[in-house]
């Protein structure tokens, strides 16, 4: 795109003013901290899912697509931190939604990136939950389990600025990879016998692209509540090159390695294809890592909510008892609907894929068209502007569409499928073979 450079559209000031008087201070964050933090969150439960792409759609077109949204996403990256270095009072994408939409935007991104944020907890704490179940051989009411990765991503969860996250996030970058690598080796030192390999695999529309969402959504991340607290936002783009580098280059080798000794039979998470022991140290390695981008997430929603209550008041720099009453609050509302989305609803899984087809593929994706339109209009002549770049404004509504694309067809297939579960489900109730939620 163009690289040219200009003053930012918005004079408001930015929505953590860094000042030493204050007793909390956000801006504290480093390029290499916030690569960090970017990297536990989202390469968690993505890592997991993408063999299973391959087991659907075959090595080549799962490979190409792994790296081909790297770049796109690296891409976008890059038109996302444009404009929140345009607009230092953007902290969420609802704010961003307020600039290019008006009040319901603000109300329509703030609540998605809420509710995307939630679920992704939730997942999370499933993913705690299948660790603990497999780790202890079924000993406990997997209910139990996730009540206890509830209790620690809380914990987690509640410190108000995330610089004090940060050691524990290189420890979760480190565990995860730790877990791919056990995985990896797992898989070829206790192959599936007669497994099948594939380059291409001819399926429906339904269920290839079903399978695919695993690697689009698998980059999906919030980068303005990050940036938000760096130190030096000009640097975000070198957090934003580790991520991506980092993430498309594991996936990719995870990806085949795994599924070159698995085959076809690949399940979603990898590790329950893998035999008991090596299931049972991947998950273990890994355990730290779910609850840490869980604790994140929840993190997230709880801040969007708390700077939208007391954005530039002192209950955001200061330590007072309605600050942080409302934050620990926000924090257990946050754990307390994740943990009951995992327990009681047969679906969740699919509300998942649902709630990211109809977030996370704008945030990810469509809505940098619309950042980079806005400001080359506003910022850089108008119209005229627009047609002296016919490149970046091409590339611009192509990514525009493809984030519609992602989010129509995406949603599409979730909800078919959770259809279709519904009714497997409604029938095993009525036979008796699914319990009620809440019991062991």
């Amino acid at each position: 795109m163009d690289e040219e450079k200009s003053s930012p559209v918005s004079e408001k000031p930015d929505v953590f003013e860094d000042d030493e008087q204050h007793q909390i201070r956000y801006k504290t964050l480093s390029w290499q901290f916030v690569s960090l933090l970017m990297i536990a969150e989202i390469v968690s439960n993505g890592l997991l899912s993408l063999p299973n792409a391959l087991a659907v759609v075959g090595i080549v077109p799962a490979l190409i697509l792994i790296v081909f949204l790297g770049v796109f996403g690296l891409f976008t990256a890059k038109l996302l931190i444009d404009f929140k270095l345009n607009h230092p009072d953007v902290h969420t994408m609802g704010d961003a939604g307020y600039i290019l939409f008006g009040p319901i935007g603000r109300e329509v991104l703030g609540t998605g990136t809420v509710i995307f944020a939630i679920f992704a907890a939730g997942s999370e704490l499933l993913s705690g939950q299948q660790a603990l179940s497999a780790l202890s051989n079924q000993g406990m009411c997997s209910m139990y389990f996730v009540i206890i990765c509830g209790a620690i991503t809380l914990l987690i969860s509640l410190p108000r600025t995330l610089d004090r996250l940060t050691w524990m996030g290189l420890l979760s970058v480190f565990v995860i990879t730790v877990s791919g690598i056990v995985a990896m080796i797992g898989a070829g030192v206790d192959p599936l016998p007669g497994r099948v390999i594939s380059a291409t695999i001819p399926s429906n529309f339904y269920d290839a692209f079903l399978a695919v969402t695993n690697p689009v959504f698998a980059y999906a991340g919030g980068f303005f509540i990050l940036i938000s607290e760096m130190k030096r936002p000009q640097d975000a783009m070198k957090a934003a090159w580790c991520l991506q580098g980092f993430a498309t280059i594991f996936y990719a080798v995870f990806s085949i390695v795994t599924y070159v000794y698995i085959g076809n039979t690949a399940q979603s998470p990898i590790f329950f294809s893998l035999s008991p022991k090596w299931a049972k140290a991947s998950f273990g390695i890994a355990f730290a890592n779910f609850l840490f981008a869980g604790g994140i997430y929840v993190h997230t929603a709880a801040k969007l909510v708390f700077v939208r209550l007391f954005r530039h008041s002192y209950h955001v720099h200061s330590h007072t008892v309605l600050g942080w009453t409302v934050w620990t609050f926000l924090c257990v509302i946050g754990v307390v609907v994740g943990v009951i989305l995992a327990i009681a609803v047969p679906i969740f899984s699919y509300l998942i894929g649902i709630a990211a087809a109809l977030f996370a593929a704008w945030y990810t994706y469509g809505l940098a068209g619309f950042f980079w339109l806005h400001d080359t209009y506003h910022l850089k002549g108008g119209m005229d502007a627009i047609k002296r770049r016919p490149i970046g404004t091409t590339l611009a509504v192509l990514t525009i569409l493809a984030g519609a694309f992602i989010c129509v067809a995406g949603t599409y297939v979730f909800v078919k499928a959770s259809m279709f579960r519904s009714f497997l489900i409604s029938q095993s109730y009525a036979d008796g073979l699914v319990g009620k939620p809440f019991v062991c």
